[in-house]
């Protein structure tokens, strides 16, 4: 069991071991679409306080099926927050990093939510439905940090919701996944990359978002949660690859996604993170502007960089040592997996500004094996699939 979960999670047989006897000890959150999973075979395991698939038949072929047709997993342990009011965009504009106000009606984008230090509480993903209203999906394991702050500043004329209880939310991600959306509902028409659609469908109402966590083209959708397991069987049905936490982790990575909790902290900016794309420091003042300005000013100290194996090895995982060819200490990996596309290992790394640039060469300690790397540019994975 302990192997198994170090495998799936990415962590040594030791924290697995940690991991499973806190978890289990605790009372575990339960998604609505638990009992579907448990009907295909999927292997359950505690993950971040919720029982969930981390796997049905086994990584690899689930993490083909994406690159090559579509699968579906469950997102259901996801948060969503609703914001209304006629001064929401200003309200939410200074709250979080990206413009909001670069948003009509329809559209979504990423974003980051910040503390005073400029930390990244959370990453997100904000859509704009209406001129005074956004649906936001924040992570599953920031949901009360997310809105306990977002409370802390709300003006008395936004209203705040948070919805997350009444959904079930299935990501459903591939090359030929949109294919499934339309043999579901013909009467619509998917929202194009980035875009929300709210739509009732023989009474129900439903959200499609047209984003994703793994490089390939594909679609979130939210339905109520006590219709999420018919909704699940329908796109199974359809022909979606049931897939769990583990290819989840081994797709985002080969893209260079980063993981909150693993890469994303909040005691590292998006500009240590090197998402400084989703920064809008032009766009007026927003909680922790002053000290990403200060460090865009300054220069950074340090930057999560991708890492590249040189050599076939042990899969790399998070909290391994990186060392520098000489054996000086440098940092520590936040994120790491052998990836199934390129079939060498991968993984992120915080590491002093001095060995950033590309080329770079490091070594990664893997219980006491050295195992030689360069940083590279992300993502490591380049051929995925586009949405429209």
């Amino acid at each position: 069991m302990r192997n198994f979960l170090a495998q799936s999670l990415g962590v040594d047989k030791h924290d697995a071991c940690v991991i499973f006897c806190v978890e289990m000890s605790d009372n575990l959150l339960h998604t609505p679409l638990e009992s579907v999973h448990i009907e295909l075979g999927a292997k359950m395991v505690p993950f971040g306080g919720w029982f969930m698939p981390v796997q049905y038949t086994s990584i690899l072929d689930e993490h083909a099926a994406v690159r090559e047709k579509f699968g579906i997993f469950d997102i259901s342990h996801m948060g969503q927050l609703i914001v209304r009011g006629a001064g929401a965009e200003g309200w939410l504009n200074r709250m979080l990093s990206n413009n909001v106000a670069a948003l009509q009606p329809g559209d979504g984008q990423y974003t980051l939510l910040l503390n005073g230090k400029g930390g990244v509480i959370d990453d997100l993903i904000i859509y704009r439905e209406a001129a005074d209203a956004f649906f936001l999906v924040v992570n599953a394991s920031r949901i009360e940090q997310d809105f306990f702050w977002l409370a802390r500043h709300q003006p008395e004329d936004i209203a705040l919701a948070n919805e997350s209880d009444l959904w079930a939310g299935m990501a459903v991600q591939g090359p030929t996944a949109v294919a499934s959306f339309s043999a579901l509902f013909p009467e619509q028409t998917i929202p194009p990359r980035n875009g929300i659609l709210r739509f009732t469908h023989q009474g129900e109402e439903l959200v499609v978002c047209r984003t994703g966590y793994t490089g390939e083209d594909g679609f979130e959708f939210f339905s109520s949660a006590s219709s999420g397991p018919d909704w699940l069987k329908a796109y199974v049905a359809a022909g979606a690859k049931p897939c769990g936490l583990g290819s989840r982790d081994s797709l985002r990575l080969e893209m260079g996604y980063p993981l909150n909790g693993n890469d994303l902290s909040e005691e590292l900016t998006p500009l240590e993170a090197g998402l400084g794309f989703f920064v809008d420091l032009n766009k007026g003042d927003f909680i922790g502007r002053d000290v990403l300005a200060a460090q865009k000013a300054d220069g950074l100290t340090r930057k999560l960089v991708g890492l590249q194996y040189l050599e076939k090895g042990a899969p790399p995982r998070a909290h391994y040592t990186v060392e520098t060819p000489e054996g000086e200490v440098i940092g520590e990996l936040a994120s790491g997996v052998l990836s199934p596309s390129l079939m060498t290992g991968i993984g992120m790394a915080y590491l002093p500004i001095a060995h950033t640039k590309l080329g770079t060469l490091v070594n990664i300690d893997v219980r006491s094996r050295k195992f030689s790397a360069k940083v590279v540019k992300k993502p490591f994975y380049k051929f995925a699939s586009k949405g429209a």
